[in-house]
């Protein structure tokens, strides 16, 4: 069992910067691979990044691509979100993902591969 708690949303403006924070706590958080989802309303949850248990290893929306950097500090048990060029369709809810044990090859993308998620933190870009 894992806890998730993100941190670190808020109101900013079209081309500000943020990073988010999701603090775990529970079992072995370097054997996790963490992903950042978003949803916006009256919309699916959406894949934003995901990073492997080795931080070398990440994926990206391709929407987010080259703006959104995902990183994890295993030795603080958090992974993070910095967000660079915001725009108003980032808009949304961000939630932190985790997987257990995985070491499968192919990113997880799909809400489906994830086990464990936090409460959410929004995220509002105005224009």
């Amino acid at each position: 069992q894992v806890q998730l708690v993100e941190s670190g949303g808020g109101l900013v403006q079209a081309g500000d910067s943020l990073r988010l924070s999701c603090a775990a706590s529970g079992r072995t958080f370097s054997s996790y691979a963490m992903g950042w989802f978003r949803q916006a309303p009256g919309k699916e949850r959406e894949f934003v990044a995901t990073i492997k248990w080795s931080s070398s290893s990440t994926s990206y929306a391709d929407s987010v691509k080259g703006r959104f950097t995902i990183s994890r500090d295993n030795a603080k048990n958090t992974v993070y979100l910095q967000m660079n060029s915001l725009k108003p369709e980032d808009t949304a809810v961000y939630y932190c993902a985790a997987k257990w044990g995985y070491t499968g090859w192919a990113p997880l993308l799909r809400v489906t591969d994830y086990d464990y998620w936090g409460q959410g933190t929004q995220v509002t870009v105005s224009s």
